[in-house]
């Protein structure tokens, strides 16, 4: 079972239709609740050593110790009942429990992109050529196939923590394989056909998702205190879930990590473009969360008859070029089965996302004589798609709304359609998962790095892939070059460099791709925070922009942190304060100051004044932003802060919360069969709590209430987990289901169709 924890590799897999609503509903009286038995991960305030920690488990006879942590987390793992782990929790050394979850995975252009050819002509300090020679980095995944010609030279070892050995090929099983360790791998240091970020850099493998790419918290965990013991450099984790919590264990190992001396680098995932989408590991504090942007690539348009607006059409990996040199008649092609191409031939077919897959779509289309296929999709949004093989006819994505505009059209009347290719590039994707992170209200991801029509590595060959999986491992090759540069820069500094030195994204003036997609509505509170005709993408859109590692590793300045929060609004001060470290790195004299920011009524801003500092010098500087509540109304303020220092202009973000936003009050529902027979079991997140919990139960025709599968009050934030026998379940089939939390007077929940299986 996952708890929506999809690939961060964007795939065309089907997928539960699952929205988020804000709404009140008259609920039946709520029972109590009942629980049964879970495995967990329990931190601990301090190290212990094994015989501490077997101690420390000995009242709780039921309770079994699977794993102990000592340098991803002080702390293990255990299994048993919910009953005795939640009394264990309320020992005074215990910090804190999360239940396991599962954790999913989610070339040349790319590389030249974020400038890796220019900072393979600059020399390190042993006047070697940066390549990423001498630097280690753990490619924490689903394994690696370290017999491709392309990673033999590069690969040094590592470890399986699924089958506990240490082979940590990929799954190669008929109808389980993986390719996705693989493909992160040749993105980081492949050396042959495909040459990565740091081609001489060392990778090494930990096979912590198995078949199909599943794997759960504990061997996540059990691959990063692995590399940790391993001393490797660099971590790259390019997996994660749908959960924006800075809480979760892995966030909080990767910290840890980081405190070690390591760089961590985690992808922002895959559910952009709405705001609150960034999840966990993405949401840890100190590593570096990595969201995707466009390489240059050609975006097909459709103009259409009778429509003022262009169509913009986002090519599916696999598709051929959409060099159509005539206009063609528009079909609709139902879902691209075959009963349903009908007399499509030499045209462009319209079809709806969902039932077959994208590769059948297609061929489908192909084989029935159509000369393109466009796929709107099933839930609000654009989505970019992969084929499973090359096809030679175009096949690209529209958003849910187009399609409908379309078929509407095609009902009254004939639509012709001819197609123009626009050339664009550094604009975010659509998929890539925004912040802020709740609670914290940290700006994430801190970066972005290509992730579309990404070619590397696979098992037998190369494929182009596209996900902030394949943006992660650009940022983590860069740090490769950035270490070889700079052996004695921390991972503090490395982030520090790469963010200072970002490309803020520009929007296009019509829209968040370039003036070809429509606005995006930000949904923090009740009001858009800002108008949409702002010229950059939000700081926690894009962090501080896409990486620039040639200017990275040139810099001769630093300012840490990256980015800054002033938290939120209290009636105890409306003053707030951020120190930033400025640093010196260069070899004679710079001069810095700090540009006001453009006034905002109701916003003060304190900056220090202007400053020298010599070779090797730092200081730490005060900026302050004074807030008067009665005139300042928005509920979110960010942009970015802009230092001059010397030649170089560094552009920090920062981001500010006058009361708490409208973020989801659940997130991250799944539902499925238990791991024992005739057992099932639901997983969901609550960022913030709830004063109300539930999972209601409808008649899916006709909305018709059948009762509660659970309901509980006054629930702790974080992921509950929970697991039923099918004999206790009052009821059987399939139904939809609203997931509930309410609190402060805001309530969401998510709806999604499940089945509870039985005679």
């Amino acid at each position: 079972m996952k708890l929506l924890l999809a690939f961060i590799l964007a795939l065309q897999t089907s997928i539960t239709l699952t929205t988020t609503h804000t709404r009140s509903l008259n609920h039946p009286p709520i029972p109590k609740t009942s629980t049964e038995k879970t495995v967990a991960i329990v931190m601990l305030d301090q190290p212990q050593s094994e015989q501490e920690i077997k101690q420390l488990l000995q009242p709780y006879k039921n309770i079994k110790l699977r794993r102990i942590f000592q340098e991803a987390l002080n702390g293990f793992s255990v299994e048993g009942s919910p009953e005795l782990i939640d009394q264990l929790a309320k020992q005074a050394t215990v910090t804190h429990v999360s239940p396991v979850s599962e954790y999913r995975v989610e070339t040349e252009e790319s590389v030249k992109i974020i400038g890796g050819h220019g900072a393979r002509g600059i020399f390190s300090k042993k006047n070697e050529r940066l390549t990423g020679k001498g630097v280690t980095v753990a490619v924490i995944d689903t394994g690696v196939d370290y017999t491709h010609p392309d990673l033999r030279r590069s690969y040094g070892g590592g470890h399986d923590l699924v089958d506990n050995d240490d082979d940590p090929m990929e799954t190669l099983t008929a109808g389980h394989a993986t390719i996705h360790g693989t493909h992160v791998a040749g993105i980081i240091a492949g050396n042959g056909k495909i040459m990565g970020v740091a081609p001489e850099a060392k990778i090494l493998a930990y096979r912590a998702l198995g078949p199909g790419g599943g794997g759960t918290t504990e061997q996540v965990l059990a691959a990063i205190e692995q590399a940790i013991k391993d001393k490797v450099d660099i971590m790259n984790l390019s997996l994660g879930n749908s959960i924006n919590g800075p809480d979760l264990p892995i966030s909080q190992a990767l910290d840890n990590a980081v405190d070690k001396g390591i760089v961590a680098v985690a992808a922002s995932g895959n559910s952009g473009p709405n705001v609150w989408t960034v999840g966990s590991p993405g949401t840890s504090t100190k590593a570096i969360s990595v969201g995707a942007s466009t390489p240059t690539m050609g975006i097909p348009h459709l103009l259409i008859e009778g429509i003022r607006e262009p169509v913009v059409v986002q090519p599916m990996e696999g598709s051929a070029e959409w060099n159509l040199d005539r206009s063609l008649q528009l079909v609709d092609g139902g879902f691209g089965k075959r009963t349903e191409l009908k007399n499509v031939q030499g045209k462009i077919v319209l079809m709806k996302r969902g039932q077959i897959t994208f590769q059948e779509k297609a061929e489908n289309a192909r084989e029935a004589g159509a000369r393109a296929v466009i796929v709107a999709n099933n839930m609000s949004g654009s989505f970019i798609g992969n084929l499973d093989s090359s096809t030679d006819i175009p096949i690209g994505a529209i958003t849910k709304r187009e399609g409908e505009i379309l078929r509407k059209e095609l009902k009254a009347k004939e639509l012709g359609a001819r197609v123009t290719v626009k050339e664009e590039r550094d604009r975010m994707a659509d998929f890539s998962s925004r912040g802020p992170v709740t609670e914290t209200w940290e700006i994430k991801p801190d970066l972005v790095a290509p992730g579309v029509a990404i070619n590397s590595t696979v098992p037998g060959g190369y494929l182009s892939l596209q996900g902030t999986s394949m943006a992660a491992p650009h940022v983590a090759g860069a740090c490769a070059l950035i270490k070889q540069a700079h052996p004695d820069w921390s991972p503090e500094q490395i982030k520090a460099a790469l963010m200072n030195t970002a490309k803020p994204l520009v929007k296009g003036e019509a829209g968040t791709n370039g003036g070809s997609s429509p606005k995006i509505k930000i949904d923090l509170g009740k009001k858009d925070p800002a108008p949409t005709s702002a010229p950059y993408y939000r700081t926690y859109e894009q962090g501080a922009g896409r990486i620039q590692v040639d200017e990275a590793i040139k810099t001769q300045s630093l300012v840490t942190p990256g980015s800054i929060r002033f938290g939120k609004f209290t009636d105890s001060s409306n003053v707030h304060t951020a120190v930033l470290q400025v640093e010196n790195v260069g070899g004679k004299p710079q001069r810095y100051s700090f540009e006001v920011p453009q006034h905002v009524a109701g916003l003060e801003w304190r900056m220090p004044l202007s400053f020298t500092l010599g070779p090797g010098e730092t200081r730490d500087v005060k900026v302050e932003l004074a807030v008067d509540p009665m005139v300042f109304k928005e509920k979110i303020h960010d942009g970015f802060l802009k230092l001059q220092a010397g030649s170089e202009t560094i552009h920090v973000p920062f981001l500010y919360v006058l009361e708490e936003p409208g973020y989801p009050r659940i997130m991250g529902f799944d539902f499925g069969e238990g791991d024992q027979p005739g057992t099932y079991r639901y997983e969901v997140y609550v960022p913030g709590g709830a004063e109300e919990f539930g999972i209601a139960l409808f008649n899916p025709n006709d909305y018709r209430f059948i009762g509660y599968l659970d309901t509980s009050t006054n629930v702790r934030k974080g992921l509950i987990q929970k697991e039923f026998n099918e004999a206790d379940l009052p009821y059987k089939g399939t139904f939809l289901a609203k997931v509930f939390a309410k609190k402060a007077g805001k309530e969401d929940f998510i709806e999604t169709m499940i089945f509870i299986g039985g005679p």
